[in-house]
């Protein structure tokens, strides 16, 4: 059945898991990998396909083929943050897997995964093993095996750093608790979801499952990696990795990012010298001839300035929701002093520790 999300349909969900797959034009993914979502091995989930106002033959791909699968239709799209913004509060379940549609699962990815949250109650999202769908020995960009931020901001994750992406050789096969889990796909308490204020759309792509995860943090629960749990990411499909838009997201976002949610000191110390780096980045794209990138910094800056009092009005609304606690998952040291001078190109030879919370 399809429902629209302007409508506010209520879609209560009996079984444990919903399985959300978000879509935009993705009718050939839909095709190829949601045999995989359905031959699952764990069988107490519900899929349901959120549609982000695709002018492609999705729908009537999804009518055709698994008339028995709920879909939520937006019919105006807002970005990819909006598909779950708008999707999430019509649905009723105890546990939604976030699933971008590029993402083929292995048949057992909920098992581990589900039975770890089941165990903790305190633990309110986990994400998967992430492999690259076109390099399977290898970890995919966007998660590899969980994700970390460096003490001046920058995100990392346990096998990638930068552009530096390791094959999995089993060295990082355990359980660990990280700061934020990959939006490729992870699992999530729903109630904690709607808690914590869930997504923000003014990120619009690219680090909203960060934001969340730090709020996520900001509450005192916890979240992990589980490796057991396996899926493979073909990535790039929203923003494709390398462009201009890709650069100007993750700069953009990074800033309001840590506006929203670092310490006030920290932020007024921490700002200008992260401007300074970022400054220091663009003469170097520059330099490199990559004028698209230089221009797409600069235009990062400007538009994150524009709206600085809505960035710290969301600020605001962030320390009344969740005041800030110390976090897990943050890395005591700089991650560009340590792979770009320091050669330390894998997590398993960085020096320093990691925050351990409260």
């Amino acid at each position: 059945m399809i429902y629209k999300t302007a409508d506010k349909p209520e879609i209560r969900v009996k079984e444990k898991v919903a399985v959300v797959l978000l879509s935009y034009n993705s009718r050939a993914y839909i095709e190829q990998f949601i045999p995989y979502v359905l031959k699952s091995t764990y069988k107490d989930f519900k899929l349901i396909l959120v549609d982000n106002a695709s002018t492609d033959d999705t729908l009537g791909f999804m009518q055709r083929n698994y008339p028995q699968i709920d879909i939520l239709n937006i019919e105006v799209n807002k970005g990819f943050t909006n598909g779950f913004v708008e999707s999430l509060p019509c649905i009723k379940a105890e546990y939604y897997a976030l699933v971008t549609s590029d993402v083929e699962v292995a048949p057992d990815w909920l098992e581990p995964m589900v039975e770890a949250m089941d165990a903790d109650r305190n633990l309110a999202a986990c994400q998967p093993k992430i492999k690259a769908f076109k390099d399977r020995d290898s970890f995919e960009y966007a998660g590899a095996t969980g994700g970390f931020m460096d003490k001046w901001g920058y995100m990392f994750c346990r096998g990638r750093i930068f552009d530096s992406v390791e094959k999995d050789k089993g060295q990082y096969d355990e359980p660990m608790d990280i700061f934020w889990a990959s939006g490729a796909v992870f699992l999530l308490r729903a109630d904690v979801y709607h808690e914590v204020g869930g997504f923000d759309n003014d990120y619009f792509a690219h680090m909203e499952e960060i934001d969340l995860c730090w709020k996520i943090h900001r509450a005192a629960y916890n979240i992990k990696v589980i490796p057991a749990s396996e899926v493979f990411h073909v990535g790039g499909s929203v923003i494709l990795y390398g462009s201009s838009e890709k650069t100007y997201r993750n700069y953009r976002n990074n800033l309001i990012l840590l506006t929203k949610h670092l310490p006030t000191f920290r932020l007024i110390w921490m700002l200008p010298w992260r401007l300074i780096l970022d400054f220091v980045s663009a003469m170097q794209a520059l330099l490199g001839g990559r004028k698209k990138e230089c221009a797409a910094i600069f235009k990062a800056h400007r538009d994150y300035f524009a709206s600085w009092g809505k960035w710290l009005g969301k600020r605001s609304e962030v320390l009344q929701r969740v005041p800030y606690r110390k976090i897990k998952g943050i890395y005591n040291r700089s991650i560009i002093w340590q792979y770009f001078l320091r050669g330390k190109k894998t997590f398993s030879n960085l020096p320093g520790k990691l925050s351990k919370g409260e």
